[in-house]
């Protein structure tokens, strides 16, 4: 069985005897249970892990770890970062679990002119938040060191932006002439995807995203739901960047 990964302090990233606690600590000592000789991994999340061997469990909360090696991982030539609109219920959250485990480098909410849901106040805050630990948790549970970034939510004039300064820029659209399969892709920069809400891309973000550089590109013959189309989309990128090689 591959090692659980943990969050930890930049500080518990070395070689030698450390200890892991709070939260992180609980987690491992009263639900996971470890004990003496099982492998973990403590991780930043920005791509350093710590692995080692837990030495002892102290009370409910503290892990003693021998950490052997301490890795970096590279950050990918090929970065892919999914615009998504956002979905109704806690689909938002199922999307950023299912793109997090997938591979996706970045996360921009966006407030699609479509979109049923919106972020107000207090509750696009606790919203985002919860966007950000599904990243977080999810990043654990798929065995990353390099956890995806969700930024603050994004307006349509500010995904242009992004858009336009990505190496290859595409937006996801029933009515798009070319497949995504067949998009020529960079061999190294940033890849920006935007998915769009249950209503669709409206008219005027598709021109808005077209004369920022992004050409519209479809997945297939079926129409997937906006929390399904950005995983089912990254797949293919990832598949055709190398990044899955």
């Amino acid at each position: 069985m591959t090692a659980p990964v943990f969050l930890a302090d930049a500080a518990l990233l070395r070689t030698g005897t450390v200890v892991l606690d709070g939260p992180e600590g609980r987690h491992a000592v009263s639900v996971r249970r470890l004990g003496p000789g099982e492998e973990v991994v403590l991780t930043d999340g920005a791509g350093t892990g710590a692995f080692g061997s837990v030495v002892a469990a102290h009370g409910k909360d503290r892990l003693e770890v021998e950490v052997a090696e301490v890795r970096t991982e590279p950050e990918p030539g090929v970065r892919v970062t999914v615009v998504q609109a956002l979905p109704k219920g806690d689909r938002g959250e199922l999307a950023v679990e299912m793109m997090t485990e997938t591979g996706v480098d970045a996360v921009v909410p966006w407030q699609a002119a479509r979109a049923i849901t919106r972020w107000k106040a207090e509750r696009g805050e606790k919203a985002l938040a919860k966007w950000r630990a599904t990243a977080r948790e999810a990043g654990k549970q798929a065995r990353r060191l390099r956890f995806p970034r969700v930024s603050e939510p994004a307006s349509g004039k500010e995904v242009a932006a992004l858009l336009a300064g990505a190496d290859f820029a595409g937006v996801l659209h029933e009515e798009g002439s070319e497949p995504l399969a067949t998009a020529q892709l960079p061999a190294e920069g940033s890849v920006v995807l935007v998915v769009g809400p249950e209503g669709g891309v409206s008219p005027e973000e598709l021109a808005l995203f077209e004369e920022a550089g992004a050409r519209p590109y479809r997945l297939g013959p079926s129409v997937l739901r906006t929390s399904t189309a950005g995983t089912a989309a990254l797949s293919v990128l990832l598949a055709r960047s190398g990044r899955w090689g």
